[in-house]
């Protein structure tokens, strides 16, 4: 944990140390080969020597080109808002990140996030779509459509660096507040991929502060808004953030950022002590101090079993730049026709 926390700030460039200065310097020749396998890697694809599978449906596929969240997750649920009211039938398939599963498996609101991921459990839970789960993302989406034949369109989420799976379109998720840090590939710096991959995509859709980008690609606005708190054991129990104000809490998070979500409830009102983990953190029921515990939805998906009354979770909706969703519709029939008949 000091250790990742410790790669962060000097990706950042902000490394708390003369030891972490000089560790970091020594990562530097392990990005650049990083960054040459990338490339040789996306060249091989590009020129057939690896193959990439097409699944019968157009494939959306939703990532973020550094280490760390940037809103992919919420991005995806609106995505599968919009292709609905469009008419379509969306489908979700994932990696299942942080979840012990070695085979393409269904995701249910029920399933359990050790096995199939967090992150999946909560696209379940708010999604009102199929959500699959593999490590080959190609497998995952035929046995998701075997399952359900009536989908016609996929969302991958967290999928620009799966190659294996071909796609139709592409959304690269920047974070505007954290941008590309250092600009140095894994692992002296955060990025999976070079810079210039935003220039391949067909949208680049930057959540928080808009940075600037040297890019051709249509950039589009997302923020991420508060849509209230909702308790952990009971969901139909709902607080505003009025409740929250001027009581003693604590705010624990276990995702790529957790700053944004400490920043999140102090922009709300509430001063709570932060506590944060690693990202898909496993929670025990011994990591949760006494008293009332705020979250992110995330974390309370990995609580759950073990929830006590006093554990809430803020609940946040994606709000995005319309143009994309005029972006994404008119690419979808364009290449082919109407998929909502």
């Amino acid at each position: 944990m000091r250790l990742e926390r410790a790669l962060t700030r000097c990706w950042q460039g902000h490394c708390p140390g003369p030891w972490s200065r000089q560790f970091w310097r020594a990562l530097i020749p392990l990005s650049w080969l990083f960054r040459l396998v990338v490339l040789a890697r996306r060249h091989a694809y590009r020129r057939g020597w690896l193959r990439s599978t097409r699944l019968p449906v157009p494939v959306i596929v939703v990532g973020n080109p550094t280490v760390g969240g940037a809103g992919k997750t919420p991005l995806t649920l609106t995505l599968v808002d919009w292709l609905r009211a469009e008419g379509f039938r969306p489908g979700v398939i994932s990696r299942g990140h942080g979840g012990r599963a070695r085979r393409p498996m269904p995701v249910l609101a029920t399933s359990d996030p050790a096995m199939v991921g967090d992150e999946p459990v909560l696209l379940a839970r708010r999604a009102g779509c199929p959500v699959w789960i593999g490590r080959a993302r190609a497998e995952a989406g035929a046995a998701l459509l075997a399952r359900h034949p009536e989908v016609n369109v996929i969302v991958a989420d967290d999928g620009l660096q799966h190659l294996a799976l071909a796609r139709d379109l592409e959304i690269a998720v920047v974070d505007g507040a954290r941008g590309f840090g250092n600009g140095r590939m894994l692992p002296a710096g955060p990025l999976r991929e070079p810079p210039d991959r935003l220039d391949t995509v067909d949208a680049v859709v930057v959540n928080g502060p808009m940075p600037a980008l040297s890019t051709s690609t249509p950039v589009f606005a997302m923020r991420l808004a508060p849509a209230g708190f909702v308790n952990v054991v009971d969901p139909d129990r709902h607080a505003d953030a009025e409740s929250f104000r001027g009581m003693p809490a604590r705010a624990i998070a276990g995702i790529g950022h957790p700053e944004r979500f400490f920043g999140t409830l102090a922009a709300l009102g509430i001063e709570a002590t932060p506590m944060a983990f690693g990202d898909h953190h496993a929670y025990r029921r011994g990591d949760l101090p006494a008293g009332t515990v705020l979250m992110t939805e995330k974390d309370a998906v990995k609580c759950a079993a073990f929830a006590r009354g006093d554990l809430w979770y803020l609940r946040v909706d994606g709000l995005v730049d319309a143009g994309l969703k005029e972006l994404l519709i008119n690419k979808l029939k364009d290449g082919h026709g109407s998929e909502a008949a």
